[in-house]
């Protein structure tokens, strides 16, 4: 799956939120900084292109609908991302972590249960 560019993320973040729409539907569900409305309808073009996002005409405009839901897309970029930088380790992902003191024990132990299935 290719990466998505920051803009990309942020498009498709409102997209998710809407479900599915027209370019105006996204301005309004869009995270500030909201970009403008020529700069947004370049940019999910962009992602038609990539198939990340359907579209269907309906008269003048074209409504879009997500191909991918947010879920399956940060599932692979997760997958992706730690074995780009972590050598398909989670392991060390966490470990990276732990050392930089960005998770604390009880998030461990949390984490911990979750995998033991309690």
């Amino acid at each position: 799956m290719e990466k998505l560019t920051k803009q990309e993320e942020a498009a498709m973040q409102a997209i998710w939120k809407a479900g599915k729409g027209f370019v105006k539907d996204f301005l309004e569900s869009h995270a500030d900084p909201v970009p403008p409305y020529t700069t947004l309808a370049s940019t999910i073009k962009n992602l038609e292109k990539k198939g990340f996002v359907e579209s269907k005409k309906i008269g003048n405009v074209f409504e879009y609908v997500p191909s991918i839901g947010e879920e399956e897309y940060t599932e692979k970029f997760m997958n992706s991302f730690v074995k780009d930088y972590f050598e398909n380790s989670y392991k060390d992902l966490v470990t990276f972590f732990a050392k930089d003191k960005k998770i604390s024990p009880d998030d461990l132990k949390e984490i911990i249960r979750m995998i033991e299935g309690k």
